[in-house]
């Protein structure tokens, strides 16, 4: 089983026990007002996301941790590796992403465990090259992208929302100088 421990956080796959937490921070408006269309997920909903993130583990050898707090052991959300195949223009690259229960937010846990995915990408996982994507007014998005040291590399639009996205990116060469 693949797991991360960093100072604070363990990185680890998904049990059964997450699906209820998991779905409370998906149905935090705060939370979701930067994912997709903006919308609350419920738990059917964040049943089927879980079952497609440990999928992806399977297929692809990567994808979306949950997040636990090591002092406590309760779920503060995900973060992870996916392939950004919504936005076609960024189908063959390898996306990071996180979603934090909003009373985590604020205290590092989501650049620490950002970096840690990052590590883990780039040196575990031979990755050659990690793309963030976020909402263009996600101003806590951008914050952990530049703490990655990620690169403004273009803006684009959401194929189906039409909101306006960032897109930052850094490669191997980048994350070792």
């Amino acid at each position: 089983m693949t797991e991360i421990r960093t100072p604070r956080l363990l990185l680890r796959r998904w049990h059964d026990g997450d699906l209820a937490p998991m779905a409370e921070i998906n149905a935090d408006p705060r939370v979701m007002q930067w994912i997709d269309d903006g919308r609350a997920r419920d738990l059917e909903q964040t049943a089927e996301d879980i079952e497609r993130w440990e999928e992806e583990w399977d297929d692809e050898g990567f994808g979306l941790f949950a997040v636990e707090l090591l002092a406590s052991g309760e779920l503060a959300g995900f973060t992870g590796l996916f392939v950004p195949d919504f936005l076609p223009e960024l189908s063959s690259d390898i996306a990071i992403g996180w979603r934090f229960a909003s009373q985590f937010w604020g205290q590092g846990y989501a650049s620490e465990a950002a970096q840690a995915t990052l590590e883990f990408a780039l040196q575990d996982r031979g990755i050659d090259r990690v793309v963030c994507i976020h909402r263009a007014q996600d101003q806590a998005s951008e914050n952990v992208a530049r703490k990655l040291d990620m690169v403004l590399e273009r803006e684009t639009t959401h194929p189906v929302s039409g909101h306006a996205l960032r897109v930052h990116a850094i490669d191997l060469t980048q994350f070792e100088a």
